[in-house]
């Protein structure tokens, strides 16, 4: 996508930065992809935020290593005093125009709603405001999208799979919205 576009503003929602340098002395692994693409000169990140970061942290410098690396923070407990409009507000101000991927790891939700992950974070949003986050984050020019660590052999009732897939929903529907409104201001 970078090479489509340029470098991408990246909307993270994660319980963790993924910013490692190495995950138990290995370089690429899943703590680690923002580390690399940054390195790789794929990501904007003046332009680019994190939500929702809480739970474990390998080095007393990690949050420090993310922001140094130019990404915005906001987390978990910074979410307890904002609405869905105000986070989506956030991020919007954060992106500023750019084209922007949209990465959500399953683990940004507590276990309770979201219990089919391999690395669960207690303390986490409800499902309810992860959706209407998401649903609010009009405005922005999404060139992609993923959802993981979705891992339904720890998840027996399917509703991490649900989740999942609603998000994945809502993320089209945010795409649609977005270039019917391009179509029709430059029909106008």
């Amino acid at each position: 996508m970078a090479q489509a576009y340029g470098p991408l503003a990246l909307v993270h929602f994660d319980a963790h930065t993924d910013t490692w340098d190495n995950y138990w002395g290995v370089r690429y692994t899943h703590g680690t992809p923002f580390r690399r693409a940054c390195e790789e000169g794929l990501l904007d990140t003046a332009h680019s935020i994190q939500v929702g970061l809480r739970g474990s942290e390998y080095a007393p410098s990690d949050l420090d290593d993310t922001r140094a690396l130019g990404f915005q923070v906001l987390l978990a407990q910074d979410l307890l005093s904002l609405s869905p409009d105000q986070v989506a507000e956030a991020v919007r101000r954060r992106v500023d125009g750019r084209r922007a991927f949209l990465s959500f790891d399953i683990d940004f939700f507590d276990p309770a709603f979201a219990p089919g992950t391999g690395t669960p974070e207690v303390g986490g949003p409800t499902s309810a405001f992860g959706l209407q986050t998401v649903r609010r984050l009009t405005g922005i020019d999404f060139v992609g999208f993923d959802v993981v660590e979705v891992l339904p052999a720890h998840d027996v009732s399917a509703i991490t799979a649900l989740l999942a897939a609603s998000l994945a929903f809502e993320f089209l529907a945010l795409v649609a919205v977005h270039r019917a409104g391009v179509r029709a201001r430059s029909a106008g």
